[in-house]
């Protein structure tokens, strides 16, 4: 990934849990979180689809759009969407290479969204 791209990251900020996340990533990144922006998803569904995201989705599934410099951005989602988003922090990025690991991944994929199923039933917003 490219020093120029800059990421904003699609958040629930009605999740105290991504909230908590987001803030760590912040501290973990230190200045290498600049070319992150942070979209607060809440209430947003008009701007979610102006962006081509299925609001829906973007609840269930971490979404962050790519883009580098004088380029169409780019949407990615769930594991891919963390993947590049680690490895914008010199701390997350061996986290970053392990999540990519193809007998990891899926694991990892099974285990997120039933993490993300649970938040959202316990919320009353399944």
């Amino acid at each position: 990934m490219e020093a120029q791209e800059h990421i904003r990251v699609f958040y629930d900020g009605a999740c105290p849990r991504c909230v908590k996340d987001r803030d760590n990533f912040q501290r973990l990144a230190g200045k290498q979180a600049s070319c992150v922006e942070w979209f607060d998803i809440t209430e947003q569904d008009q701007a979610l689809v102006t962006l081509g995201i299925d609001p829906d989705k973007a609840l269930h599934e971490l979404h962050i759009s790519v883009q580098a410099k004088n380029s169409e951005p780019k949407i990615l989602s769930e594991l891919d969407a963390y993947i590049v988003l680690m490895s914008k922090a010199r701390l997350l990025k061996p986290l970053a290479l392990l999540i990519a690991l193809p007998l990891i991944r899926p694991l990892l994929s099974r285990i997120y969204h039933s993490m993300v199923e649970r938040r959202l039933a316990r919320s009353g917003r399944a």
